[in-house]
């Protein structure tokens, strides 16, 4: 029997920053490469310090999430740098968004984010068990277990570093963000790609969760 490789936190933050470069993310930043990675390295021991748990894309689980804030990356330049596994397709902001509203689907006043441009987020969950569940009541059992909704920003992070994660019947919803009205945000499988739009919070969709997350951090 051909033995496992062994599990280490420290290559996965490498291989996450390494996606990052190869994505051309230094050109969106406006850094050269070597700055841009320079930029993220601090993370790396926070990364290191919170444990050694593998990722399960397959099942929706991830230990550390790599993000990057809108104010290094525009959300419009973000999504077409996402594919599906295994595709080649780039993702896509739906057009029910209307001019100027993505700048306006912010974090929530209970979505607090580190004051930094680039940090961690541990332990995140897909979320597929609110699939039919009215996205208002997702949120609120969520909040009921102390965990944080992911921002626009965290579900592209996602799709990103693990486009395993985005697969039919299990996408997610966006609760982080929000615009002040009744839309809610949310990444799901459109023409064999991502697509980034938005559903009602009173709209169940057997199709569509409610992505969470333990914790950001940005310093170790």
């Amino acid at each position: 029997m051909t033995a496992q490789p062994s599990y280490d936190v420290a290559t996965e933050f490498d291989r996450q920053v390494r996606t990052l470069l190869d994505l051309d993310y230094p050109a969106l930043a406006g850094l050269d490469p070597e700055r841009f990675a320079d930029s993220l390295a601090p993370l790396r021991d926070v990364a290191v310090g919170h444990g050694d748990t593998p990722p399960d894309p397959v099942a929706g689980r991830v230990p550390f999430l790599l993000v990057l804030t809108r104010q290094l990356a525009p959300i419009d330049r973000m999504m077409p740098r996402t594919t599906l596994h295994g595709g080649r397709k780039p993702g896509f902001v739906d057009g029910s968004f209307e001019p100027g509203a993505l700048e306006r689907f912010v974090a929530t006043a209970t979505t607090v984010l580190p004051d930094r441009d680039a940090y961690l987020l541990l332990d995140v969950e897909r979320g597929e068990e609110f699939c039919g569940v009215v996205p208002d009541d997702a949120m609120a059992t969520i909040a009921g277990r102390g965990r944080t909704l992911l921002t626009i920003e965290e579900g592209i992070a996602l799709v990103t570093h693990f486009p395993q994660v985005l697969v039919k019947n299990r996408c997610f919803s966006l609760g982080g963000s929000r615009a002040g009205d009744r839309r809610v945000p949310a990444i799901w499988i459109s023409q064999r790609s991502p697509k980034l739009g938005w559903c009602w919070a009173g709209n169940p969709h057997t199709w569509l969760g409610m992505a969470s997350a333990g914790a950001r951090r940005a310093t170790a």
